[in-house]
């Protein structure tokens, strides 16, 4: 089972202006052949259907744990887009629309996040593609499974540099900073459990792709505070014996600022969720706003 928190893994600053081809570009981070709903529904069917999970337990709670990150990945991501998407044209609330107030609109990447959905983020790629179950490998066999989250890892984060290097917008270059340092994790996490199993020691052939978190100035918070060398657990009692794999007698990738490896109860202090302004001309035409503010206060207080 799962239980939802109101924050996000990170804090996310806001956008300096909507910037709607932003969004499509970090769209790839969401519903990319390497994106978010990837690596989620890669673990999260794999941790499902694991087999002999009492005699593999570490390597259980690995894959278990990973899988629960992601699912605040494809929050992040998300939020990151419709935070870039959002308010595009005038957000006055009395809108002339036949003066064609979203005019732009028609000329932007990915039209259908306006024209469909409203701004918000879909589990689509840069180019509007579907993300679709054929990108989830559960073969049934650890090895195969681990040496294909491996490889999902790496490509991820040749992903985040990519969408990183086209971004000036402060928001998505966060989500791709953070999301940098979290994946070098999983990457060195299924690594060392491929080691525990056979033996080699692949994580001698990270990082790959070799990129320098150290260039990177939104990566630098997260380096600093040891999140390249924390695996959370998103449990307060739960999948401890990852700690079999993610073990304190190993260490933090060379290039990364040293210490030993540590998995760590719960989940990380987060950011909050930030507030999207509704535009009334492009999402709620024809309401008086003071009463949907005044049935939403109503029922905030009749929840309480």
């Amino acid at each position: 089972m799962f239980m939802k928190l109101d924050r996000l893994q990170a804090e996310l600053p806001q956008p300096k202006k909507p910037d709607p081809n932003a969004a499509a570009a970090l769209q790839e981070l969401l519903g990319g052949k390497y994106g978010e709903m990837s690596t989620l529904g890669n673990y999260m069917f794999q941790s499902f259907n694991f087999r002999n999970k009492s005699k593999l337990r570490p390597f259980y709670s690995l894959v278990s744990s990973i899988f629960a990150e992601e699912l605040g990945h494809v929050e992040l991501v998300s939020t990151g887009i419709a935070m870039l998407n959002n308010g595009p044209g005038d957000d006055t609330e009395e809108v002339d629309v036949s003066k064609a107030p979203f005019h732009d609109m028609q000329d932007i990447r990915l039209a259908g996040s306006f024209l469909s959905n409203g701004g918000g983020a879909t589990p689509v790629n840069s180019n509007a593609q579907s993300w679709n179950v054929d990108m989830v490998t559960t073969t049934g066999n650890i090895i195969i499974d681990l040496l294909h989250n491996f490889h999902l890892e790496c490509g991820a984060r040749l992903h985040k540099l990519r969408v990183y290097e086209t971004l000036k917008d402060p928001t998505g270059r966060e989500v791709c900073g953070y999301l940098l340092v979290r994946g070098s994790v999983h990457a060195h996490a299924y690594a060392l459990a491929l080691k525990k199993l056979t033996g080699v020691e692949i994580e001698k052939m990270l990082p790959t792709p070799n990129i320098v978190l150290d260039k990177i100035p939104e990566c630098q918070k997260y380096l600093q505070e040891g999140s390249h060398r924390r695996l959370y657990r998103f449990s307060p009692d739960d999948y401890k014996e990852a700690a079999g794999v993610w073990s304190n007698d190993e260490v933090a990738l060379p290039g990364d600022p040293p210490g030993n490896l540590e998995v760590v109860d719960g989940l990380p202090e987060g950011g909050k969720v930030p507030e999207l302004d509704g535009n009334y001309g492009a999402f709620a035409p024809n309401y008086a706003p003071e009463e949907i503010f005044e049935i939403a206060s109503k029922l905030y207080k009749k929840g309480r």
